[in-house]
C-alpha cells in the first residue's frame, strides 16, 4: 500500500473530509453511526483503486476526490447491512455498529449512505459513471442474495462460490477502477481493462478476506475467527477440503455448519481438516492466479509510478494479513 499512499495519500485525506460533509443530515444518528464506521480504520483500497485509475487513464481534473468518497459511502453502506445479515459483533476490532445501535439503525443509515450515494453520482455529472456504478449497487445487491441462498450448501462449486464473490466484493472494486478509466476518457478498451483489473483483483481480495478466517487471529483479522464457518458460509477452502475428505469427515464438517453455535474445539477440528487437505495453499495459490491475471490487464498502459502502484497494490492483496 506504501506506494499507493506516496502518490494519493494527499487525495485519501481529502475523500475522508468530503465523506464527513456528505455525511451531513438533520437525523444526528446518520453522521455519528456513519463517522463511526469510517473512524473504524479501513485499508481504504476501493477509493484508492478509483485515484489511482483516473491517475492512470490521465485525469487532472477535481471530480476524483467527490467520486472516491462515494464509493466509500456505498462500501460502507455494505458493510453495515452486512454485519446486520451475518449478526456480526466485530468490525475492524472493535464493536460493530448493528452491535452499539442495533440492526435497525444500521440498516436505515445504510439505506440512507445508498440512497445519499446516488444523489452524489449524478453531481459527478457523467451519465457513463452513473451507469457503472448503479449497476454495481444491483449487482452487489443480488450478491448478497446468492450468498445467503448458498449458506450451508456444502455441494458448492467453486464457479458458483466465484460468482458470488465477483457480485458480493468484486464489483465494487471492478466499478471503482472503471470510473476512475472514464473519468480519463480513455478508449473504451482500456476502460474495459481497467474493470477487468479491478475485478480479478477483487476476487483475489475476498479470497484472501474468506481465508484469513481460518489462519488470521482475532487481533489481525478485527472480526471474530471461524465467524464464516459457524454462519454457514461455504467458501473456497472448504470447498477444496469438501471436495478431498473421506465421507466420515464430510459428516463432521456438516454437523458443524448446521449449528448454531460453534464451539472452539469444532473450529478447531474443521480447521485441521482445511490444512490436512490444503485448502489454504489452494484458496493461496487460487488468489496469486487471479492476481497475475489482474497485472496482465495493465499490460496496455505505459509504465509509470502510478502504474507500479497499482501493481503494488494487487501484490499486497495476497500478502495481508487483516
Amino acid at each position: 500500500m506504501q506506494a499507493a499512499l506516496n502518490i494519493i495519500g494527499d487525495e485519501l485525506k481529502l475523500v475522508e473530509q468530503q465523506f464527513r460533509k456528505d455525511l451531513e443530515s438533520d437525523v444526528p444518528l446518520i453522521r455519528k453511526v456513519g463517522e463511526y464506521v469510517l473512524s473504524s480504520g479501513g485499508k481504504r483500497v476501493r477509493p484508492a483503486l478509483l485515484l489511482l485509475a483516473a491517475r492512470l487513464c490521465g485525469y487532472q481534473g477535481n471530480k476524483a476526490v467527490p467520486l472516491a468518497s462515494v464509493i466509500e459511502f456505498i462500501h460502507t453502506a455494505t458493510l453495515l447491512h452486512d454485519d446486520v445479515v451475518d449478526s456480526a459483533t466485530l468490525r475492524r476490532g472493535i464493536a460493530s455498529a448493528n452491535t452499539l445501535w442495533g440492526n435497525e439503525a444500521s440498516v436505515l443509515v445504510g439505506d440512507f449512505l445508498f440512497s445519499k450515494s446516488f444523489s452524489l453520482m449524478v453531481g459527478v455529472g457523467s451519465l457513463d459513471i452513473l451507469r457503472v456504478l448503479s449497476d454495481a449497487t444491483t449487482v452487489i445487491a443480488e450478491g448478497e442474495v446468492m450468498q445467503l441462498l448458498c449458506t450451508g450448501e456444502l455441494d458448492l462449486t467453486e464457479e458458483r462460490y466465484v460468482g458470488v464473490v465477483r457480485a458480493k466484493t468484486a464489483i465494487l472494486m471492478s466499478a471503482a477502477c472503471e470510473a476512475g478509466a472514464i473519468l480519463g476518457a480513455v478508449p473504451a478498451d482500456r476502460q474495459k481493462a481497467m474493470a477487468d483489473f479491478g475485478m480479478e483483483l477483487g476476487i483475489a481480495f475476498q479470497l484472501m478476506d474468506d481465508l484469513l478466517d481460518y489462519t488470521a487471529t482475532e487481533e489481525e483479522f478485527g472480526k471474530c475467527i471461524g465467524h464464516d464457518l459457524e454462519e454457514g458460509k461455504i467458501t473456497l477452502p472448504l470447498i477444496h477440503t469438501l471436495r478431498h475428505c473421506t465421507a466420515p469427515e464430510r459428516f463432521v464438517i456438516e454437523a458443524v455448519v448446521e449449528k448454531d453455535e460453534m464451539s472452539l474445539d469444532e473450529f478447531r477440528e474443521v480447521s485441521g481438516l482445511v490444512r490436512k487437505y490444503d485448502g489454504i495453499e489452494y484458496t493461496v495459490e487460487t488468489a496469486r492466479r487471479y492476481i497475475a491475471a489482474s497485472r496482465e490487464r495493465l499490460g496496455p498502459f505505459e509504465a509509470s509510478p502510478v502504474k507500479d502502484a497499482l501493481l503494488g497494490l494487487a501484490d499486497y492483496v495476497v500478502t495481508r494479513c487483516r
